[in-house]
């Protein structure tokens, strides 16, 4: 039996974001920093989203260690007006420039009733449903966007111009569950290709392409190819949107000007983000706000089922309830990505 194979792999919330801390101040990272970095992807692992969890401590660690990532940045904030701010992240861990743009975003938002928040010098933030659920528990509706690096063709061309860049939507309900929408511009994230890759399966041939742009099912060809866009010419469009918004605005790198993490892993990415914050508050009361949001959901689920037994859904009630149940029974980690953990915590 593997090492790996015997170390703990269901963890309560509590405990695996002390452990998580103590591997990031292990790369090196403050413990201030590393709790943010923490309360990003232990927020993604209890939403179910293993691919963009603490397993990235695997290539933020290797980063990290080649000093691709500086673990003690000089992040700063710029306030050039009073309802935008510019973040440089100074090459920083991801999900620590993204909470520093989200708190700055709020600062924003508290003040004149919507904020913005550009960053740069970043790298891999994380999945976005957990800012969004960050900002809604604030009382922040929130629009945020980050690109990445190339993985896409233009439409019609042959070769990686632009990043599988995600969007996300957020709105509050004081009464219930906020509004979650995470999504990236091809119809899956690269990760689930490696993941199909590691495990040797195949992939369905709706997902990439080679590198002759050939739908293909095989993991290999497919991460040597393009990830296909979601419906077609329209998620070219939204992906080229986000990028600029992320990384032509935020003065960060863009299209082919973002380093891969994987061929130059000791290179900064210089990644960019956006948060777009509105404070709800400022708009009606809680109860105002509550009433809407229920009556919202409400006119969806009351859809009969097209399939018996697969009811209507808002967008993050499945990730929300994944999180609400690894809250009472522990949150499952693959034993690989524990026993990385604990070798970075005791270092």
């Amino acid at each position: 039996m593997s090492e790996a194979s015997q170390v703990q792999t269901v963890w309560s919330e509590s405990e695996l974001s002390r452990l998580a801390t103590r591997a990031f101040q292990g790369l090196g990272l403050t413990e201030t920093d590393a709790a943010d970095v923490v309360k990003i992807l232990v927020l993604a692992d209890l939403f179910g989203l293993s691919t963009h969890g603490l397993s990235r401590i695997e290539s933020y660690g290797e980063r990290l260690l080649v000093q691709g990532i500086r673990a003690r940045p000089n992040i700063t904030v710029q306030a050039p007006a009073p309802a935008l701010r510019l973040v440089d992240g100074d090459n920083g861990v991801g999900p620590l420039v993204g909470m520093h743009a989200l708190r700055a975003a709020m600062d924003a938002a508290r003040q004149c009733g919507i904020g913005m928040a550009f960053a740069r010098g970043s790298n891999h933030f994380g999945p976005i449903s957990p800012y969004s659920l960050l900002a809604a528990e604030e009382g922040f509706a929130s629009v945020i966007g980050s690109n990445a690096t190339t993985t896409i063709a233009p439409w019609g061309g042959s070769d990686a111009r632009l990043g599988n860049s995600p969007l996300g939507f957020g709105v509050p309900n004081p009464g219930g569950s906020p509004f979650l929408l995470d999504m990236a511009m091809s119809v899956v994230a690269r990760a689930k290709v490696r993941n199909a890759l590691k495990r040797g399966e195949s992939i369905p041939d709706t997902w990439a392409t080679d590198d002759k742009g050939r739908a293909t099912t095989d993991p290999k060809a497919a991460l040597d190819g393009f990830l296909l866009p979601i419906g077609g010419h329209k998620g070219y469009g939204l992906a080229l949107l986000v990028d600029m918004f992320a990384g032509l605005l935020s003065n960060a790198a863009y299209l082919t000007h973002v380093k891969s993490w994987v061929d130059a892993p000791d290179e900064p990415q210089n990644l960019g983000h956006f948060f777009i914050l509105i404070d709800t508050r400022m708009l009606g009361s809680a109860q105002w706000l509550s009433e809407r949001m229920m009556d919202f959901a409400a006119i969806l689920h009351d859809s009969p089922p097209a399939v018996a037994g697969k009811p209507v859904i808002v967008p993050g009630e499945i990730e929300l309830k994944e999180m609400a149940q690894q809250r009472t029974t522990g949150i499952v980690l693959e034993a690989a990505t524990v026993a990385l953990l604990l070798q970075h915590a005791n270092a």
